[in-house]
């Protein structure tokens, strides 16, 4: 997708959101069932229930940050985000990484009895897991498919270090269970707000909690006892990298209670590239060219962008009290480089 084109592209039939019906998953999979649910939350969306051969994932050497195995129970997401670095995932299995990404989600229904399996083998030596790093663990479904327990029941059995990181809110429902892990190992929870404006979130993440209702969630689980911090993601150029937007979401985590922030600039890979830019193109148009500017071919913006926003940002965390930098609990080297606007959204 070509920035210049944004204003007249009309969209293509793989990325329309007013699509008809599709038909069932085009993947070579045995004993897999379609379903959908007459509910408002669920209206236009198909489920794609799977039996998963393996659930304990390795991340690829060339994109591991601060964190080496995970695991994702669902592919596509309901959160809907227009700038998710993970949709271009879905084109792997013969779906499009714009509608389809939405409204059509893989569930792994065997992932609790899987990880069981897998905690079990003597090859698995322990290692810290993370979740919530491709799509989120506690999207919608997970209120119907109830996957989350069984994996965290899991983990806690094998006292195997975990993290997650989440949009939603789901994620109270499992706080007994969560208090229960951390008697016995490390779990580090995150939550993810990259700005506090309500007329923006309904823009850019429809399918999501409220910014007010993640502030829940982190003041909820700090109150529960663990140190929770936010990745303050993705702040989106022209739209809530200004000072105003940064104060107001940095006093706003502060007050919920994170022990620390996290910045990272808005990053367009394959696949939401196209997405975001004729989102943007449709929505904010008068700043297509400011996205030319920063963003040109590529998927990142400049370093000297993401540089003086993260300074603007520390500046306002100390302001505030909040730790400004990596997680608390980092499982990197020591002297090891943060990885650039990791990817954890």
């Amino acid at each position: 997708m070509r920035w210049e084109n944004l204003a007249a592209s009309p969209s293509t039939n793989s990325l329309d959101r007013s699509a008809p019906a599709t038909p069932p998953l085009p993947l070579a999979l045995t004993g897999v069932t379609a379903r959908s649910f007459p509910t408002p939350d669920f209206a236009g969306m198909t489920f794609y229930e799977i039996q998963a051969k393996s659930i304990i994932n390795r991340v690829p050497s060339t994109s591991r940050g601060l964190f080496e195995w995970t695991i994702n129970p669902y592919r596509g997401c309901s959160h809907a985000c227009v700038y998710c670095f993970a949709r271009n995932t879905h084109t792997y299995l013969g779906l499009d990484a714009g509608a389809d990404f939405d409204r059509r989600v893989i569930v792994k229904t065997n992932a609790g009895e899987l990880l069981r399996r897998e905690l079990a083998a003597p090859s698995w030596r322990g290692a810290h897991i993370a979740m919530g790093t491709n799509v989120d663990c506690y999207q919608r479904a997970e209120g119907r498919y109830r996957l989350l327990p069984e994996i965290i029941s899991a983990l806690r059995d094998f006292a195997n270090p975990f993290s997650i990181l989440t949009k939603g809110t789901l994620i109270l429902r499992d706080l007994p269970l969560l208090r229960q892990a951390a008697r016995v190992t490390r779990v580090s929870l995150a939550c993810s707000l990259g700005f506090v404006d309500e007329r923006l979130w309904r823009a850019v993440e429809p399918g999501t909690p409220s910014p007010g209702r993640r502030l829940h969630v982190v003041r909820q689980l700090t109150e529960a006892g663990f140190a929770v911090e936010v990745l303050m993601a993705p702040i989106l150029p022209g739209l809530g990298d200004d000072d105003e937007s940064i104060e107001a979401t940095v006093a706003a985590i502060a007050a919920a209670g994170a022990t620390g922030v996290t910045p990272i600039a808005l990053h367009l890979r394959a696949g939401a590239r196209d997405w975001y830019a004729r989102w943007l193109g449709r929505t904010f148009p008068h700043l297509v060219p400011r996205y030319r500017e920063l963003y040109g071919a590529g998927a990142y913006s400049p370093q000297s962008y993401q540089r003086e926003l993260t300074a603007r940002v520390r500046i306002a965390a100390r302001r505030h009290g909040l730790h400004p930098g990596a997680p608390r609990d980092d499982p990197r080297p020591p002297n090891r480089p943060r990885a650039e606007q990791l990817s954890l959204l």
